[in-house]
């Protein structure tokens, strides 16, 4: 047997071992990566709403929001998760609203990769903390610094406007998106209750 002939066979054999290996793998950690996301998701949602001791999901196309619930069962708001791209990357973002949708409870960056000393200060308490209790109606706006923010707006990071008003176009296109499922829900009608009606 050749030379070529024996490297193509043990080629052969060790791209065959490590392809199994990592399907193996792949199939080992899946239900440990799922879960460790869903710990990642229920700590956001503590994050952004406050008071939360349970939360509901609701369901509708491929959007998923939290129905966010205290103690007793009372609607305390909503928790969604949004994306879109940044400067750099994609930015992932856990959302808060009110239960009428008109004002946020907070926000949390769940991903991000954007530019380490400028765009990557979104992740920071100063400019998450803009989110908390900041107006959604008509929408959410920014300012550069230095002027004074509408109870709608935000001030944009210096240096990092790009990312500052991608944040801000994520978290309106969620918004949007809440609304539209909410109003879906509000609309629907209320089953009728078994050997009577309503």
């Amino acid at each position: 047997m050749s030379v070529s002939a024996r490297m193509m066979i043990v080629l052969t054999v060790v791209g065959a071992f490590s392809g199994l290996s990592l399907v193996y793998m792949d199939k080992y950690a899946e239900p440990y990566i799922a879960l460790h996301k869903k710990e990642a998701i229920r700590e956001a949602i503590g994050k952004v709403l406050p008071d939360v001791a349970g939360a509901e999901e609701v369901h509708r196309d491929e959007i998923v929001i939290y129905r966010a619930l205290d103690s007793s069962g009372g609607l305390v708001g909503y928790a969604f998760l949004a994306e879109g791209p940044g400067y750099q990357g994609t930015i992932q973002l856990m959302v808060g609203v009110a239960p009428d949708l008109r004002r946020l409870t907070g926000m949390e960056v769940l991903e991000s990769v954007e530019t380490p000393g400028l765009g990557a200060k979104i992740t920071e308490s100063s400019f998450k903390e803009q989110f908390r209790g900041l107006e959604v109606v008509p929408a959410v706006g920014y300012v550069k610094a230095g002027r004074k923010p509408a109870p709608n707006e935000i001030t944009a990071i210096t240096g990092a406007t790009i990312s500052s008003t991608s944040v801000v176009r994520i978290v309106n296109e969620g918004l949007k998106e809440v609304r539209r499922v909410i109003d879906f829900r509000a609309a629907e009608p209320v089953p009728l209750k078994e050997g009577g009606t309503n």
